[in-house]
Parts: structure tokens; C-alpha cells; sequence
């Protein structure tokens, strides 16, 4: 399974099974990491000041943690097990920082099914040279009628300094 369509469709829970995987793709722009800072209040200037940045253990700007942690949202809600879908846990470990540009992969795989439509999900999200940047373990509700909508437009956002 995959992100790359216009219609979103869920996975039950009695359609899960424990191994099955799925994966969601993310490039995160300069646009991207500025909204992240206005949305959520984080403006540590490790992520957006290029000067103060330069004098840290990363030399550079780095993106959000949280940033990483919520395609991992992203990847629960619309891909597996999709629309419906209602999150409980994630516990999530930081590996090595994102930067600009970075194309960050979110591999998801059902570890165990439990009662009351629970699912834990390994979560594992690496960068465009297959480093591991995040890991985790997800609790979500798992949806338990299927649906099948379109992905929703979201509008056009601009960024004015």
C-alpha cells in the first residue's frame, strides 16, 4: 500500500493481519518547515535560523521531530489502516536529524492485532539514503466499516516574510 492515489481507503480491522506493511512518502521543503514552526509554536532557531544553526552539533538548520512523527500520523490516517482510523499511543525514538530537502519514507507494519479493534503498528521512518531517522510502536482503534473517499484539496497556503 502505498500514498500515491487520489482516493482514500481504509483497512478494516478484520481485514488486517499481523505483517502486513504499507508506506508513506514526504519531501520536507523550506515551506513546509516554516508552517510546521507556525502551526505548532516551536520556533527553537535550530530550525529556522541558518546563523544559529551553524554554531550546532548539526551545522545547519535541522527540521522539527515532531515533524517526522506526524507523517507517521499521516501514514496511519491515510494509508494504513486509513479513513476512521483513531490514534492511542506512539512511542517514537529519535535516530539522526532531517534537514531540508530530506525525503523521509514511513514504513508501517502491523505487529499484533488486540481486542477492541486495537492494532499495534511498528512504525520506521528512514531518509532518502535508507538511514533510520524515527521508530516507534503506534496503538491506533482500527476502523471496522470500510470507506472509500476522495482525498480532500486542501487549500493553497503562502508564506510572507
Amino acid at each position: 500500500m502505498s500514498d500515491t492515489l487520489d482516493t482514500l481507503e481504509n483497512i478494516t480491522y478484520d481485514e488486517l493481519n499481523e505483517g502486513d506493511t504499507a508506506t508513506f512518502t514526504r519531501t520536507l521543503s523550506e515551506d513546509e518547515l516554516v508552517l510546521f514552526a507556525a502551526v505548532s509554536g516551536d520556533v527553537n532557531p535550530l530550525h529556522l535560523d541558518s546563523d544559529f544553526a551553524a554554531g550546532s552539533t548539526f551545522k545547519e538548520r535541522i527540521a522539527h521531530g515532531m515533524w517526522s512523527g506526524s507523517l507517521i500520523s499521516a501514514a496511519l490516517a491515510t494509508v494504513m489502516p486509513g479513513p476512521g482510523t483513531i490514534y492511542l499511543e506512539q512511542s517514537l525514538s529519535f535516530k539522526r536529524p532531517v534537514k531540508l530537502d530530506d525525503t523521509l519514507t514511513v514504513n508501517l507494519k502491523v505487529l499484533r492485532k488486540e481486542p477492541k479493534n486495537r492494532v499495534v503498528v511498528a512504525c520506521d521512518v528512514r531518509n532518502q539514503n535508507g538511514q533510520k531517522v524515527v521508530s516507534g510502536e503506534a496503538k491506533v482503534i482500527a476502523p471496522t466499516e470500510k470507506v472509500s473517499l476522495h482525498k480532500p484539496q486542501l487549500p493553497k497556503i503562502t508564506i510572507e516574510s
